[in-house]
């Protein structure tokens, strides 16, 4: 049986891509989203066994809404990947730069491509869409001539499309982090050395500061923290961060001084640092475990 994975978008999109680099294209069946939150109430709803979710990228900053879908629906991450993001401005056959007056694409990616975007004249329309495959399909499915998507290379390969400009981004070394999603913490495995997780404080002077100085004092390296609004708490805040360590015993420990040092602790996930992008071992793990 196969493995259903919830993505955001279609095949050939960069969520795709992220699904057969981190598990492999056999055994895998994809269920496509036409938005983040479809890609988390697969999960909740049992339509999908994991999902797939963008977080964060190198130009475009932290994607702030999908942390507060993994919190808000209890979900765990289990593994990362990275990707190395290359947009392209793509168009029918026969279209030249020069015919385009509108670009269509997720509005990451638009963010992402927005020096190059500033160039076009002020009446040049930009069309934010479900996803960049998608936006590339539609094109080439209803013949719009005038209209541009911003996608991976792939997805022109895909749809049949004209690569009109290249590497497009803002920076040549764009990289975007996914995340593996599941309903709960599976399993730890001997190499997991990073977790992510979430905690509130109290309105008490240098709480921060102390949760910091026993990251610090053990030796755990903050990678990332990310603060965002309390719902419902107007003026109160959430932590997220992302931690790495060496030692899972000595990690547990601190957890347990940590969630003395703070109102609200919740562990998001103990995973491994992929930024070697190894092939994920959730698969092999269902395998021995069928």
């Amino acid at each position: 049986m196969k493995t259903k994975i919830a993505i955001q978008g279609i095949e050939s999109s960069f969520h795709h891509l992220a699904v057969n680099k981190l598990l492999g294209e056999e055994n895998v069946e994809l269920l496509k989203c036409d938005s983040f939150e479809k890609v988390t109430n697969s999960l909740v709803g049992f339509k999908s066994d994991y999902g797939i979710m963008a977080i964060e990228n190198t130009i475009a900053g932290s994607i702030l809404p999908n942390y507060n879908l993994i919190d808000s629906n209890d979900l765990v991450i289990l593994d990362e990947v990275y990707l190395n993001i290359q947009m392209h401005l793509m168009a029918l056959e026969g279209e030249s730069i020069h015919d385009i007056k509108e670009v269509h694409s997720h509005p990451v990616a638009l963010l992402q491509c927005k020096n190059y975007l500033r160039k076009f004249p002020p009446q040049f329309k930009i069309v934010e869409g479900k996803d960049t495959a998608s936006e590339a399909k539609r094109i080439k499915e209803q013949r719009l001539t005038g209209v541009a998507a911003i996608a991976g290379e792939q997805v022109a390969k895909e749809f049949g499309l004209k690569i009109l400009d290249s590497n497009i981004q803002s920076m040549k070394d764009n990289k975007t982090r996914f995340v593996l999603l599941g309903r709960k913490q599976e399993f730890i495995n001997e190499t997991s050395n990073k977790a992510s997780l979430k905690f509130e404080l109290n309105h008490d002077i240098g709480s921060l500061s102390n949760v910091l100085q026993l990251f610090s004092t053990f030796k755990i390296n903050l990678t990332k923290i990310q603060s965002l609004p309390v719902i419902g708490a107007p003026w109160q805040y959430a932590f997220f961060v992302d931690v790495l360590f060496e030692d899972y015993q000595l990690f547990s420990e601190v957890i347990t001084m940590l969630e003395k040092a703070v109102k609200k602790l919740k562990i998001l996930g103990v995973y491994r640092d992929n930024k070697e992008n190894k092939k994920s071992e959730i698969m092999s793990f269902l395998e021995g475990n069928s």
